[in-house]
């Protein structure tokens, strides 16, 4: 019998007060068939409604698509999610108070729902202490009107953890390439098997319901059982899509490339980067560099690191890998973050937490929002944004060394570089290093505990992590230390008896050479 239905007749088990969980990553690999199909159902007749919605990855893609199909008024009463910055409708409403809503790093997330599948009663991990996340401070409760615990503190051998409780799943809504009749998927042409695997098993376990979109469709004996990424003893309901809602990606229909089927020349002639105060500071951030290192570099600045380490001649002393999956290669940016060409590899996102939470990163390099003196961090939310954590607390917690990049203030920065040196033009109008930060998304506090090394990279200063908060350790030649730098910060950092000067060499057009500092 086959499983092949329609996507009416599919949606038709979610019922109100389900739970519905959402596979895919941000823009990629998102099951947008079933997904409008459903929003249209409940615009039509007001059901399903009340649904609790456990998306790990911000499925959307910023204009109305993925899981934005379900921010209508009382369609949802829940939101499990790390991250809404490419669904700014769901982000608004849980701002709002519409909806109940908690913040969970995207790895606990991925955790969950295999642990979830796998009968047990939750997740254990270090991923969240002393953050938002701790239920001694927030417990990744997004808005007030979440007043439920579903984070605990525990402790194993003497020492401290989170448990994050395991979340059924009635209805799973997944997405692959190609289909049998009998509900084994594979996925040769997605970018990324992302979580897909964990979120059906997560259902099918917990008694509910699979519902995979897929490309096409094939006879039953006819996929080689290697390829079958999804056994079909999961999957409940097959539906096909048209090309126009199962792009490889939002911003793409398919490329080979991202999809690991051919490999892309490199561009050995690609344009230098400009010299700009990103370029500055990726070029000092990159002197962080270890032999061979195993990098996440998060948005922002830290996507100019792999450009000034091909124009410094340590290109191959880099390993990137993305929260996603990719290991090696390329990855991109924009609406396709999340895919790589080139890539070496490509594993589940739960495996690539598993790898990133158990120390495999050398280094990781993410952005900074908002500094405060404990070195904590927050990039999560801001006012009415409320863009959310996604990967970067696993990252910032696990990884070997943190380097975080950063402009020293925004909004209308002017500097001027070259000949070695930088000035300030102009100031930016909002001041990065505060008091008191909005939201602690990165704790100093825990880094210190685990004897984490912590640096911040800025264009005009560099500071270390200590036992009494941020040192300054090195300014920029042409920067005025008490105008430019201490008089910029709301706090009085510690400063070395050894104040450096920043690489003159960061401050000049021609490329700078970084084989001398990869140790």
């Amino acid at each position: 019998m086959t499983l092949v239905r329609s996507v009416e007749e599919a949606i038709r088990c979610i019922d109100d007060g389900d739970t519905v969980g959402v596979g895919g990553f941000v823009a990629v690999g998102i099951p947008e068939h079933v997904l409008e199909a459903l929003g249209t159902r409940y615009a039509e007749t007001g059901a399903p409604r009340d649904l609790t919605l456990y998306h790990p990855a911000a499925e959307g893609d910023g204009q109305g698509n993925g899981i934005s199909h379900l921010a209508q008024d009382g369609m949802l009463k829940r939101v499990i999610g790390s991250h809404w910055g490419f669904v700014p409708d769901i982000m608004e409403r849980i701002v709002a108070g519409d909806v109940e809503a908690y913040n969970l790093p995207f790895g606990a997330m991925d955790h969950v729902l295999r642990d979830t599948a796998a009968g047990k009663p939750g997740t254990i991990t270090n991923v969240g202490l002393r953050t938002f996340v701790d239920p001694r401070r927030e417990g990744a409760k997004a808005n007030d009107e979440t007043t439920e615990d579903v984070i605990e503190v525990v402790t194993l051998d003497g020492e401290e953890y989170l448990f994050y409780h395991a979340t059924p799943i009635d209805v799973a809504i997944v997405r692959g390439t190609t289909a049998d009749e009998n509900g084994n998927v594979t996925m040769e042409r997605e970018a990324v098997t992302s979580n897909m695997l964990a979120m059906a098993q997560a259902a099918h376990n917990s008694g509910g319901t699979v519902i995979a979109q897929v490309e096409r469709v094939t006879e039953s004996g006819t996929l080689r059982a290697r390829d079958v990424d999804i056994p079909g003893v999961v999957v409940d309901t097959v539906v096909e899509a048209p090309a126009s809602h199962h792009k490889q990606t939002y911003g793409e229909a398919y490329s080979g490339a991202l999809g690991g089927e051919i490999r892309v020349p490199v561009d050995d002639d690609a344009d230098r980067p400009p010299l700009t105060e990103r370029t500055v500071i990726a070029r000092r951030a990159a002197m962080e560099l270890v032999p061979n290192a195993v990098l996440n570099l998060g948005v922002g600045v830290p996507e100019t690191i792999p450009q000034v380490a091909e124009e410094g001649n340590i290109s191959d002393e880099i390993i990137q890998t993305v929260e996603s999956g990719p290991i090696g290669g390329s990855p991109s940016g924009g609406i396709s973050f999340g895919t790589a060409r080139n890539h070496q590899a490509l594993v589940t996102s739960p495996e690539q937490f598993d790898f990133y939470d158990g120390g495999g990163l050398d280094i990781g390099y993410l952005g900074m929002a908002q500094v405060d003196k404990a070195g904590n961090i927050n990039v999560s939310r801001f006012g009415s944004q409320l863009p959310g954590c996604g990967g970067f607390i696993n990252i910032t917690q696990n990884a070997e060394k943190v380097v975080f990049c950063g402009t020293f203030t925004n909004g209308g920065l002017d500097v001027d570089i070259g000949d070695g040196t930088l000035e300030i033009v102009s100031e930016g109008a909002r001041p990065k290093f505060l008091d008191e930060i909005e939201q602690i998304t990165f704790s100093g506090e825990y880094a210190l505990e685990i004897d984490q090394p912590i640096r911040y990279v800025t264009e005009r200063a560099v500071f270390d992590l200590a036992d009494d908060g941020l040192v300054l350790t090195e300014v920029a030649p042409g920067v005025d230390v008490e105008t430019d730098v201490l008089g910029q910060m709301a706090f009085e950092p510690t400063v070395a008896d050894d104040l450096g000067e920043m690489s003159r060499a960061l401050f000049r057009e021609e490329p700078m050479d970084l084989t001398g500092y990869v140790k």
